[in-house]
């Protein structure tokens, strides 16, 4: 009966005149789960299964997993970067830099890889490339070989806390130039300069012991010639050193010819490490000056003129990037490069 009832009210908020009996309680009754649109508002198990558009695909979950992800570790770091520059001014300015640090140096290892990825595939040498990939894989091997040095120091126990020390007492020998600040590159660059200074006096006075030896007079003349320029502050035409080229070819300045004094004053002035036995300070002497050699004549063919600000800035404060124009204190880029 309470069934019957339940019928009847519904035929009657639909409009339906007829009388409730056991034959069409019986009929709605079994009618009922087939015809949900009619008796009512439609349920979800009575829609046709659309998966694709009622569900996002599996992938498409992924990536919005994935990108709400970054958004809130965005929103974490800027809330943690707000925090330290806040409470701790120091330590936020030397965190911001060795971040920018890392992300500089991952950027010029993804580009050194590229580089050495078009060596390999087209069989090009490496003073085939152009001046600006020869010189990004010139520093890019100089900063791989600190980062590996503090690595090795880094391997017994307890002793990355030292190196995070020595990192922060020593930063001008043990740091990569992207994690230097800008005060440091002003200051290191100075100090650099004056490395190359004090050492460009003791060559002058070797290269003053040598004349007696050149066996010819006319170079003899040219040098001694040279030698003043220098001592007084002027800097030397291109045909005054170009004269002299034999000189330097052979005996007495030939490269094979020089003793460790003299190639380590040589070293000292090309900021390389003057603390090694002779036979190594030659061969990297020879190595040095043949990359210079070969930056050089790549320099020639990009044309001075093409070098952007940023490009002479980084070569006047980087150590490393040692090139002719920077051999004596009066030496200009321009002048340099030619």
């Amino acid at each position: 009966m309470a069934l019957s009832r339940v019928c009847w009210a519904r035929a009657g908020l639909w409009g339906s005149a007829v009388t409730p009996g056991p034959y069409v309680t019986r009929k709605l009754q079994l009618a009922r789960p087939r015809a949900g649109l009619a008796w009512g508002a439609p349920r979800l198990f009575d829609l046709p299964c659309r998966s694709s558009n009622l569900h996002l695909s599996p992938k498409a979950d992924v990536k919005s997993l994935i990108s709400y992800v970054v958004t809130k570790t965005k929103v974490i770091n800027g809330k943690y970067h707000r925090f330290l520059g806040r409470h701790f001014p120091r330590f936020y300015v030397l965190y911001t830099i060795f971040m920018k640090g890392l992300q500089m140096f991952w950027a010029d290892a993804k580009k050194a890889r590229r580089i050495k990825t078009y060596m390999w595939k087209h069989n090009v040498k490496f003073h085939q490339l152009s001046y600006r990939e020869m010189e990004h894989l010139r520093q890019f091997r100089r900063d791989v070989t600190k980062c590996l040095f503090l690595g090795i120091i880094s391997i017994p126990p307890f002793a990355n806390y030292l190196v995070f020390l020595l990192m922060y007492l020593f930063p001008r020998q043990l740091l990569i130039q992207h994690f230097w600040t800008p005060k440091q590159q002003i200051d290191f660059l100075d100090i650099y300069h004056a490395l190359r200074k004090q050492s460009h006096p003791e060559i002058l006075g070797y290269l003053e012991r040598v004349i007696p030896l050149v066996s010819d007079a006319g170079l003899r003349w040219h040098m001694t010639e040279l030698c003043t320029k220098i001592q007084h502050g002027t800097h030397p035409a291109i045909h005054d050193i170009l004269a002299l080229r034999e000189c330097f070819s052979n005996h007495p300045l030939g490269m094979n010819q020089l003793h460790a004094l003299q190639m380590k004053a040589l070293s000292r002035a090309m900021l390389l490490t003057p603390y090694l036995p002779s036979f190594l300070l030659r061969h990297r002497l020879k190595t040095h000056t043949t990359v210079i050699h070969q930056l050089d004549k790549a320099l020639a063919k990009l044309g001075i003129g093409h070098l952007t600000p940023q490009e002479v800035k980084s070569k006047l404060s980087c150590p490393s990037c040692y090139t002719t124009w920077s051999c004596f204190p009066s030496t200009t880029p321009a002048q340099g490069a030619e």
